[in-house]
C-alpha cells in the first residue's frame, strides 16, 4: 500500500477482488478442474506404483538394488529438467500427470519401503508358525505398520505434487491449466491476477491434503477398532 504500485506488488483487497472476478467466470472453474484432474491423477498414480514397487523391494532384494539408482536420480535431479525432457516425449497437456507422479514416487516409495522394513519380526514369525493366510498378515499386520508411513509420505507429496505439477504446466503451456493462466498473467503484466492465481494453488494444494489425509486418518481409526 505505501508503494502504490500494483505492478510491482499489489495490496491484499486487490488480490480479493481479482480473485472474485476470476471465480464468476467459467473458464476459471475450467482451469482448476483441468489441473486438479491431472495433478491429482499423477498423485494416485505415484501412490499405487509407489507401494507396489516397495512391496516388491521388500521382498526381492534384486528390485531394490534395481530401483536405487533410478529412485536416487529422481531425487537428485531438478524438476525442470525432467519437464524439458518430457516435453520431447509427450502432449504439454499431459506433462503434469507424469511430472507430478514422478516427483511424488520418492517420497511415497522410500517411506512406504521404510515401513516394512520396520514391520515387527516377532508378528510376522508367529503369523508364520500358524500360517496365516498371505491377505491376513497383509491387512492385520503389514497395513497398520506402514500406514503411518504412507501417511507421512502423502502430507510431504501433496504439496510437492501440486508446485512441481503447475510448474510443468507454466513451463509446457498446456492449454486451459492454471499454469498456462498464471504464465499468460506474468507476461501481460497483470500481478494482482498472477497473485490470485498462486492463492488458488495453495489453497487446492491445501484442500486435497487435508481431504487426502482425513480420508487416511479414519482408515486408520478404522483399523485400531478392528
Amino acid at each position: 500500500m505505501a508503494l502504490g504500485q500494483r505492478l510491482l506488488l499489489p495490496t491484499p483487497a486487490e488480490v480479493l477482488v481479482c480473485l472474485a472476478r476470476l471465480m464468476v467466470a467459467v473458464n476459471f472453474w475450467r482451469s482448476v478442474g483441468w489441473s486438479a484432474a491431472r495433478i491429482m491423477g499423477g498423485f494416485v498414480l505415484a501412490c499405487g506404483l509407489g507401494t507396489l514397487l516397495a512391496g516388491l523391494s521388500a521382498r526381492f532384494g534384486f528390485v531394490r538394488a534395481l530401483l536405487w539408482p533410478a529412485v536416487a536420480a529422481v531425487k537428485a535431479v531438478p524438476v525442470v529438467s525432467f519437464i524439458i525432457l518430457a516435453l520431447v516425449w509427450l502432449p504439454s497437456r499431459q506433462l503434469s500427470l507424469l511430472i507430478s507422479a514422478l516427483m511424488v514416487f520418492p517420497t511415497v516409495y522410500l517411506n512406504v519401503l521404510e515401513g516394512v522394513d520396520r514391520t515387527d519380526t516377532a508378528l510376522l514369525e508367529m503369523a508364520w508358525v500358524f500360517r496365516v493366510p498371505a491377505f491376513r498378515r497383509l491387512r492385520d499386520i503389514y497395513l497398520p505398520q506402514v500406514l503411518p508411513w504412507f501417511r507421512s509420505a502423502c502430507a510431504l507429496g501433496l504439496g510437492l505434487c501440486w508446485k512441481s505439477g503447475v510448474a510443468a504446466e507454466v513451463i509446457g503451456l498446456a492449454s486451459g491449466s492454471v499454469g498456462e493462466r498464471l504464465y499468460n498473467a506474468k507476461v501481460y503484466f497483470e500481478t494482482p491476477e498472477l497473485f490470485a492465481w498462486t492463492t488458488v494453488i495453495v489453497a487446492l494444494s491445501m484442500l486435497f491434503e487435508r481431504l487426502v489425509l482425513r480420508l487416511l486418518d479414519r482408515l486408520g481409526a478404522r483399523e485400531a477398532k478392528g
